[in-house]
């Protein structure tokens, strides 16, 4: 079985947590790739401040262009309507059954799983992993784990990796406000932010 780890989001845009996370995935689960699986439109956000997506899309080329384990799909380009993970692991899974998928989430996303629609097909369809932010987080991160591997027969496990305080929105507050993004995300990125005037 090949073990393939799933980075997805909106990106709006990528930046080093991203990365840094995807890289740690990679790392500890001995992952044969990381496949970052850009969102159309996702169901839990507004789209007044969402790049079109071949914008996200090439960030995302820029920003993995030196790494060889990491690739990126247009995959949920492709479907009408609202985009759900169930959907797309469904669909992954039908399309590549001698793989073990990794579902790399942050670990604040652990609380809100059960919000998501059929989360059920999520955690059976995917390994979830999820990133512990910080160590005050990590007792009540390992509850919620538990519980859920527990109520859902999951596959859930921690990712131990360093964080940074860095999100896609904090840096669209930074660009509209005039501030510097330089060193949160890659350099390739930021000045594709600042060709197109992204944000402002």
């Amino acid at each position: 079985m090949r073990k393939v780890g799933i980075m997805g989001g909106t990106f709006n845009p990528i930046h080093f947590v991203h990365l840094l996370l995807a890289e740690a995935a990679y790392e500890q689960y001995h992952l044969d790739e990381i496949v970052f699986l850009p969102s159309k439109r996702p169901a839990y956000k507004p789209l007044s401040e969402l790049v079109e997506e071949e914008h996200r899309f090439h960030m995302i080329e820029l920003a993995i262009s030196d790494n060889s384990h990491f690739s990126v799909s247009d995959m949920e380009f492709h479907r009408e309507g609202n985009t759900y993970t169930a959907d797309t692991l469904l669909e992954l899974s039908k399309k590549f059954p001698d793989t073990e998928f990794y579902f790399i989430i942050g670990g604040d996303s652990l609380f809100g799983l059960e919000k998501w629609s059929r989360p059920e097909i999520v955690m059976e369809k995917a390994h979830i992993v999820a990133a512990q932010r910080d160590d005050k987080d990590n007792e009540r991160l390992v509850k919620k784990m538990m519980e859920l591997n527990e109520k859902y027969k999951a596959k859930i496990d921690l990712l131990r990796v360093p964080m940074m305080e860095v999100s896609s929105r904090m840096l669209r507050e930074r660009v509209k406000e005039g501030q510097s993004i330089r060193y949160f995300l890659p350099e390739t990125v930021r000045s594709y932010i600042i060709q197109h005037g992204f944000y402002l």
